[in-house]
């Protein structure tokens, strides 16, 4: 229940500091602005940053929102003006109690931190003080004041929230609140030297010191816990750290508050008044703006350029790589002042002769370089997703050309983070007389096309050279006219009437392959392009020692904006000394690859399109056809009663007298025992057919269903337990609940939150809770194998959340102008709520039906 942590805001500073070194405009970026900037704990020399923003998630806040781009005072459309009555008064309870709990905490933080001044102010008029009057004051300013005006709040609202009714009003007293806010900007104006001043104190006196390590903070009046320690910096922060939580409860109150309530205008202004301090203490960078002129081209030919991202000195940077006919140069844009020539700066550069790619035994482990967490990957392309929609929203309703800029300036910033961390791909290259240089992708064809550019120039007869100073400086001039790849690959850069690609489900059969010149162990994989780079989401299995490979295996990919769809033929390899040391991995040889595009006229029909894929001799037949998002989220029960799919799992539990359905245990009881280390389970697709198979067998409660099982593929046995959730007449979580859980996570205070998702959680029926919370821990118990399959808790959600709370029937809504906006506003909430219980403390069946929370109630 603590305020957002003292170590959490400031974090998203070095990323501010980063998004200001980048403009979204076709040709300004800078290759070295992901250099990480501590936060201000510690001594910091920079004032915190407050996040003024408040969405669905605060720790998906980010400074970019500042500036008066905060939310607008009036809520979200649809919400206050349609807020029931009853119902929105209720969620302001939760909203209240739980913010009333943290107002408590906050007190008694700002009573530990009062709790020594009096004596230090004692000592300092003696022969030996501790602290002079000055710097007591210096430290300790403006907190009394604050005490006292929180006090006064907390006194006042407490009995209204206590003795609850429909009546109640407290608008005023929010309103007070925020009127008192200048109080806190003569504390945020002495933030910096106050910190400086403790610093400095608790190294020159040891009393001081060991008084500011443990401050004794009381807890609240139902804790367990009667006092906890902490340090007067942690303290400190806490004012800070509060100015943001209110302004999030009154946007959480603002919504759930009815138009023609009488405190619906005070707490307006109460947020009016809140964001717009937030907006006067939080300085807004503007990236630099730069004249763009193009120096005279040098006569060597550029075979191919693009982006690539270098890791150098442990971290990545941003690349553009230039292929000329006898050289490879890498570069970056240089930062230049405005109304300055825009030009490359060269990295470093191999002549061709030189260039060799390492074997893997020959290659040296590369230096560490910590992989971005995959769930902070996942909440940035929601983040995108939701961009894109106010984007569209923004045209649709012909809105301001600059409120439009500010959100693709926005909606840039995240796509530069997610193509700048995503690659994981090795790709090494060495200078023969120097060093190496290791460039991570994310996809291994574009790696295959980097090779294959470069030893297709080496046939030639190629000479050795090194290049003047001068010489280099032609060459790094003439990268800037002849370039091919002018924007970085992200959507954000597109062209309005560029497609938009596709949202939904791409079926695809991978039949055969021929053209092989002698029998090998063969596979393929297939790539599709989201967010402006291609990932690997599907791989057939190997098939032995042959030269035409029958598969026949289906998949069922996601496509996210997808617009093409790659084929790879590899060799396996099981020599177990061509390890890549880069990420651990035997290479396999690629036998050959393809690419066609993705024609929504082609693809969306209901029938299956045969093609063909010609690549080095080799053909690849499949077949392929797509379903739309909206199409894919319908849930259809089945007819038949007798089986469980598309059966309700109250009926399930009740034939088979158990408390979780067979299918789900033995599913759940496999995947442990044999699938929790797969790479990718419950992400990568199984075969389409097996899947089938598995579902026939528990519908029909065949005998030999354990035997079956055992045989089967782990990824088909994954992927039979996502079905069966996906086809439930009704999801888990219940259609009842579905908007309570929508408006739950959407709550910005951890209190508040807490009380309203522990409550609906009691309000399932017995089979689906229990279902739910056996689930739950078999996924947390998958995650704790992350570093093994790569299956994080926010990856599970992704996979999980919309499968158990998508509702039956999908709303039309007028206001959705595309497949995308379902995306971003359902599934990003649905995984959100999943996600919420994943990362929670065990939750157990009988304990969650034995307690009420404080303040519970009906939502």
């Amino acid at each position: 229940m603590e305020p957002l942590s003292h170590r959490g805001l400031p974090r998203l500073s070095w990323i501010d500091t980063l998004y200001s070194n980048f403009s979204y405009g076709t040709d300004e970026y800078d290759g070295e602005g992901n250099e990480e900037q501590k936060g201000p704990p510690e001594g910091s020399e920079t004032m915190p940053y407050i996040d003024e923003s408040p969405t669905m998630s605060p720790q998906l806040s980010a400074r970019s929102q500042g500036g008066g781009d905060g939310v607008s005072p009036t809520p979200p459309e649809g919400l206050a003006p349609g807020v029931e009555a009853g119902k929105g008064l209720e969620m302001r309870k939760l909203v209240l109690s739980g913010f009333l709990a943290s107002e408590e905490i906050y007190i008694n933080q700002l009573e530990a931190l009062l709790l020594p001044m009096k004596p230090l102010k004692a000592t300092a008029t003696t022969s030996q003080p501790v602290l002079t009057i000055q710097q007591i004051e210096t430290i300790f300013y403006k907190i009394q004041d604050i005490y006292e005006i929180h006090k006064e709040f907390y006194d006042n609202l407490c009995p209204k929230v206590q003795q609850w009714d429909s009546q109640v009003t407290m608008g005023h007293l929010f309103q007070k609140l925020a009127s008192q806010l200048g109080v806190y900007k003569a504390f945020v104006d002495n933030y910096k030297v106050a910190l400086e001043t403790a610093e400095k104190c608790s190294q020159s006196n040891n009393q001081f010191q060991k008084i500011s390590e443990e401050l004794k903070v009381k807890g609240p009046k139902d804790s367990k816990d009667s006092h906890t320690s902490v340090t007067m910096e942690a303290l400190l922060y806490k004012p800070i750290d509060r100015v943001t939580r209110s302004t999030l409860v009154l946007h959480d109150l603002l919504k759930h508050t009815p138009v023609d309530h009488p405190d619906y205008p005070l707490l307006q202004d109460a947020l009016r008044i809140s964001q717009n301090f937030l907006s006067s203490i939080n300085e807004d960078i503007d990236p630099r703006r730069t004249a763009v002129t193009t120096p005279k081209g040098e006569t060597r030919q550029l075979v191919k350029d693009g982006f690539l991202v270098e890791v150098s000195e442990s971290s990545r940077k941003l690349r553009h790589v230039f292929l000329f006919t006898d050289v490879l140069l890498c570069a970056k844009l240089k930062k230049t002042s405005a109304g300055k020539h825009q030009q490359y700066d060269c990295k470093w550069y191999i002549p061709l002769a030189d260039l060799v790619f390492p074997s893997p035994e020959e290659s040296e482990a590369s230096p560490q370089v910590h992989p971005f967490p995959d769930h902070e990957l996942e909440d940035m392309k929601m983040k995108i997703s939701a961009l894109k929609s106010e984007i569209q929203k923004e045209k649709a309703n012909k809105g301001q050309s600059r409120a439009i800029e500010r959100l693709k300036k926005k909606m840039f910033e995240n796509e530069f983070l997610l193509l700048l961390n995503s690659p994981t791909i090795p790709f090494r290259i060495h200078n023969r007389n120097g060093k190496s240089y290791l460039f991570l992708l994310s996809s291994d064809y574009e790696r295959s096309e980097w090779r294959e550019a470069i030893q297709k120039l080496q046939k030639k007869d190629l000479q050795a050279f090194v290049l003047s100073s001068v010489e280099l400086q032609v060459l790094t001039g003439s990268c800037f006219k002849l370039r091919t790849v002018h924007n970085i690959p992200v959507t954000s850069n597109k062209d309005d009437d560029e497609s938009p690609g596709l949202y939904g489900f791409l079926h695809v059969i991978v039949h055969s392959a021929k053209g092989f010149k002698q029998s090998a162990n063969l596979y393929c994989t297939l790539e599709v392009d989201s967010f402006g780079y291609f990932v690997s989401k599907a791989k057939t299995r190997v098939f032995r020692d042959t030269a035409e490979p029958k598969w026949d295996e289906e998949f069922e990919i996601e496509l996210e904006g997808s617009q093409s769809l790659r084929i790879l033929c590899y060799e396996k390899c099981y020599d177990k000394t061509k390890v890549n040391k880069d990420n651990n991995e035997i290479v396999d040889k690629i036998m050959g690859k393809g690419q066609i595009q993705l024609d929504p006229q082609t693809v969306e029909t209901k029938n299956w399109h045969t093609d063909v894929i010609e690549m080095n001799g080799i053909k690849v037949e499949f077949s392929m056809k797509f379903t739309s998002r909206d199409m894919s989220l319908k849930r259809t029960p089945s007819k038949k009663q007798t089986g469980v799919f598309g059966v309700k799992i109250s009926v399930v539990t009740k034939r088979e007298r158990s408390k979780v359905p067979y299918i789900v245990r033995q599913c759940v009881e496999e995947v442990e025992k044999r699938g929790i280390e797969e790479v990718g389970i419950y992400r990568i697709s199984g075969v389409a057919t097996d899947i089938q198979a598995l579902k026939a067998v528990f519908d029909a409660n065949n005998k030999d269903i354990l035997l079956m099982l055992s045989d089967m593929d782990i990824n088909a046995i994954a992927g039979t337990l996502k079905l069966y959730f996906r086809e439930l007449p009704e999801p888990l979580l219940t259609d009842r609940l579905y908007p309570a859980f929508m408006e739950g996570i959407a709550l910005s205070d951890p209190a508040a939150k807490e009380n309203c998702m522990m409550h609906l959680l009691r309000s399932l029926p017995d089979p689906n809770l229990i279902t739910f919370l056996f689930l739950l821990e078999h996924l947390k118990r998958v995650a704790e194998k992350e570093p093994i399959n790569k299956m994080s808790l926010h990856n599970l959600a992704t996979v999980f959340g919309p499968t158990l709370l998508r509702p039956s029937e999908v709303e039309s809504k007028a206001h959705v102008t595309s497949a995308a906006d379902i995306w971003s506003h359902d599934v990003m909430a649905q995984v959100q709520v999943l996600l919420y219980y994943l990362q929670h403390p065990p939750i157990s069946f009988a304990e969650l039906k034995r307690n009420t929370l404080y303040f519970s109630t009906d939502v």
